[in-house]
């Protein structure tokens, strides 16, 4: 099984043979490229040909809101995704809220998320005036569980693995009006749970989690914490998603991240991608994060790049293969364009 990506590039730019890229067996994969270049547009291709395939179902995570035409596939597009709060285990939750675990308040919250399974029943741990923690530790920790309450992504009916993965089309998970924590709440639900649903058992449909933005997802940030001390709260879906390119293949489970700063991702997530789709890039620390990662048989890496939008590098690891392609036009509208002040 198969979706068709593109065609060859000729040497003098013309169009060659088509391209068809495989979607039976697990794959991880990234999509880079410079701002305008296309990424975003060949993620949406390759959902496309992901919701109409059988036997596999494409999870998007949509932070730019720019994948709801997916819908004309059949594809679901969830507008205000949530998930249950015990699907981020205690730590993930200290890491959520820029706590951390030895702090009073950070051991409090981890004790409360072990001890309940929504965001309600965490509260009303802390506050329980048999809870050992003195009343500023308390007034601390409910201070930042209120915050995460604030975000309306955590319900005790909560997106599942089967309700990503059953909708024929597969699920776009409409990001865009979340902020970042929240989003990567949202997301290290999702991949943690996909990947805990395939090792538990095959599933009727093979999911393939697909992220545009991904730097958003891996980078980290500094910020305020809700009692107004800094923090330095790590991304929460970044050990999700490092898990999914580590150790996802094995049972079924496929990523495909599309990034215009592949330099903000870690090592591994280049290392581990056996497709890279490469558009244009110019930032000296994305080519570099790029060669010092990829097989020596790539040769010069920098001078194969394409120069012109809808244009690809597509390195192949199975294959040991590397093809110039034009990507095919997408069939359902692209949200990713920029506007124009004139309107053309």
């Amino acid at each position: 099984m198969s979706g068709r990506l593109g065609a060859y590039r000729a040497r003098d730019g013309s169009r060659g043979a088509a391209v068809r890229i495989d979607l039976d067996g697990p794959h991880a994969g990234l999509v880079v490229g410079k701002r305008g270049y296309g990424k975003s547009y060949t993620l949406g291709v390759l959902a496309e040909e992901l919701a109409r395939a059988e036997g596999v179902a494409p999870v998007v995570a949509d932070p730019m809101g720019i994948f709801s035409s997916l819908a004309d596939f059949g594809t679901e597009v969830v507008a205000d995704p949530a998930v249950a709060a015990d699907a981020l285990a205690p730590r993930a939750w200290c890491d959520l809220l820029g706590l951390e675990p030895a702090a009073p308040e950070g051991a409090l919250v981890w004790q409360a998320a072990a001890a309940r399974s929504s965001v309600d029943g965490m509260r009303t741990f802390v506050a329980d005036a048999d809870t050992k923690a003195d009343r500023a530790t308390r007034r601390a920790a409910d201070n930042h569980l209120a915050l995460a309450e604030s975000w309306g992504v955590f319900a005790p009916d909560g997106l599942t693995p089967s309700d990503l993965i059953e909708p024929a089309a597969g699920t776009v998970l409409d990001l865009s009006g979340l902020d970042s924590a929240p989003a990567n709440a949202v997301l290290r639900a999702v991949a943690g749970g996909l990947y805990d649903h395939c090792v538990r058992g095959r599933p009727t449909r093979l999911p393939w989690l697909l992220v545009d933005e991904a730097h958003a997802f891996f980078a980290s940030e500094a910020g305020k914490s809700p009692t107004g001390s800094a923090t330095a709260s790590r991304n929460v879906a970044a050990s999700a998603l490092r898990t999914v390119l580590t150790r996802g293949r094995q049972p079924g489970l496929s990523f495909v991240g599309a990034t215009q700063r592949p330099s903000a991702l870690p090592a591994v997530a280049v290392s581990q991608a056996d497709l890279l789709l490469a558009h244009r890039l110019t930032s000296r620390a994305d080519l570099d994060a790029l060669a010092a990662a990829r097989p020596t048989y790539l040769g010069s890496f920098e001078e194969r790049l394409p120069a012109d939008p809808g244009e690809v590098l597509l390195v192949d690891d199975a294959t040991e293969s590397v093809h110039a392609v034009r990507i095919r036009e997408r069939e359902t509208a692209h949200g990713g364009g920029s506007p124009s002040a004139t309107g053309r």
